[in-house]
């Protein structure tokens, strides 16, 4: 087949959009897990809808096989070690020596995640694909920011309205601050005014929401995602107004909405007064400084295979998760666990090292990179001060670097076959004369 051909072959794949069938069930996968329409409309609750869209989608990208760009041989370094880590589990869960049948079925549940990332791998092949799953991530998590303010804006701590992974104030802030980033990237990505509005909109009710709730982690965690975008969008970018708006608001926001954080954050220095609030807030942190002394002691005592997952609050008697997402892996799962987890998290990083772009037309990829690595970076510190190791936004997000590099690298492909292709029609005479140069 000659290169004008493979060409033309690739143009009508694309055109024909391969695996349609399984994109669309990982579409519906995320809006179930990032905006739980079971907790908002009536009798969905009675569905398991994330396990029926992770069957179809299985079942769609099964029954496509052979039609994706890409195949096994294709699939990154950290599929491997999340296909490890999942295994570790289920053995971890085998010798549990808490609870096996509970760290069994709690493993199979969170093992879903082997089967969203492989679909997402093989599906999402090109930056529009890309871009919508982004967006129903994104716009899922600023909806349920506003539903949040708007129904628990009294209460003492904004609590999330829904379950899952807003159950409880700290999770919610930990999801809206890993998905800050990627409203920050639209908005620069729209020269529409009313959508760049929305956006900007949408960040300053996410921002307003994670200091309502009051959590430490989570604003701990906004701080340091917030200056990587400003680092990279801002100041690298070239952007001064955006660095000077976006710092304003934030200063503005927690002038207006930060008192209940900053009395928590005293206690971290033993400063404040002896207020209820602070009672509170001190009493968190000396369970949280005697649930990192478990962790630990639960570790040296099963090093290799942990308690089993979701063991630990029973393992410890204090009913409550290390509030570590490293130490969680670590006493639930073991070291090796531990350590396929961070190998895990390293190759987001690695992915993003290797993208490299130029010009507008590589604008939205360095967006979605800029949003891609301060998530990941705001997930890595924010996991010192949250229960989040199995939480799917990690999983996720690692998966869409891997994702991002597979485009680059086939459009490169094409590009480079592309060149191959016009200089082989080029005549003898005009190849002498030096004009394939273009190709080289």
């Amino acid at each position: 087949m000659s290169a004008t051909q493979v060409l033309e072959s690739d143009r009508q794949t694309i055109q024909r959009e391969p695996l349609r069938g399984a994109y669309f069930w990982l579409a519906v996968f995320c809006v179930v897990y990032c905006a739980r329409p079971e907790d908002w409309i009536a009798g969905l609750n009675v569905l398991p809808l994330a396990k029926i869209s992770g069957v179809f989608a299985l079942i769609g990208l099964l029954l496509s096989l052979g039609r994706s760009k890409r195949g096994v041989r294709d699939f990154p370094r950290e599929a491997l070690y999340l296909l490890l880590l999942v295994l570790v589990l289920f053995v971890s869960a085998l010798f549990s020596p808490v609870w096996r049948g509970g760290a069994f079925f709690r493993t199979l549940d969170f093992a879903k995640i082997l089967v969203a990332w492989t679909v997402t791998f093989l599906t999402v092949t090109s930056l529009a694909r890309l871009r919508r799953i982004l967006f129903i991530q994104t716009a899922s998590v600023a909806i349920i920011a506003l539903v949040s303010v708007v129904k628990g804006h009294s209460l003492a701590r904004l609590a999330g309205v829904l379950g899952g992974v807003y159950a409880n104030p700290n999770d919610l802030a930990f999801s809206i601050v890993l998905t800050l980033p990627f409203c920050l990237a639209f908005l620069l990505k729209t020269r529409d005014p009313l959508r760049r509005t929305i956006w900007f909109a949408a960040m300053l009710i996410m921002t307003v929401a994670v200091f309502l709730t009051a959590s430490r982690a989570g604003v701990i965690t906004l701080a340091v995602a917030g200056a990587v975008c400003l680092w990279r969008f801002g100041i690298r970018g070239r952007r001064p107004v955006l660095t000077i708006v976006m710092s304003l608001v934030v200063v503005a926001v927690m002038m207006l909405a930060g008192g209940r954080v900053h009395d928590r954050l005293l206690t971290l220095s033993g400063g404040g007064k002896d207020t209820s609030e602070q009672e509170t807030a001190r009493d968190s942190y000396e369970q949280r400084q005697v649930l990192v002394q478990d962790s630990l002691r639960g570790i040296e005592q099963h090093p290799l295979l942990g308690v089993g997952v979701n063991n630990f609050p029973e393992y410890s008697g204090t009913w409550r998760n290390s509030h570590v997402a490293y130490l969680q892996i670590a006493v639930e799962g073991g070291l090796p666990a531990l350590i396929l987890y961070l190998l895990f998290l390293w190759r987001g990083f690695a992915n993003l090292r290797q993208l490299k772009f130029g010009g507008d037309e590589g604008l939205e990829m360095n967006l979605f990179a800029g949003a891609l690595y301060s998530s990941l970076i705001g997930f890595m510190v924010g996991a010192f001060f949250a229960p989040e190791a199995y939480h799917y936004f990690l999983y996720f997000a690692v998966a869409f670097t891997a994702v991002l590099l597979a485009i680059v690298r086939e459009e490169k492909g094409a590009s480079a076959l592309s060149a191959v292709a016009w200089q082989g029609r080029l005549p003898t005479r005009e190849r002498r004369l030096g004009f394939d140069h273009v190709t080289r």
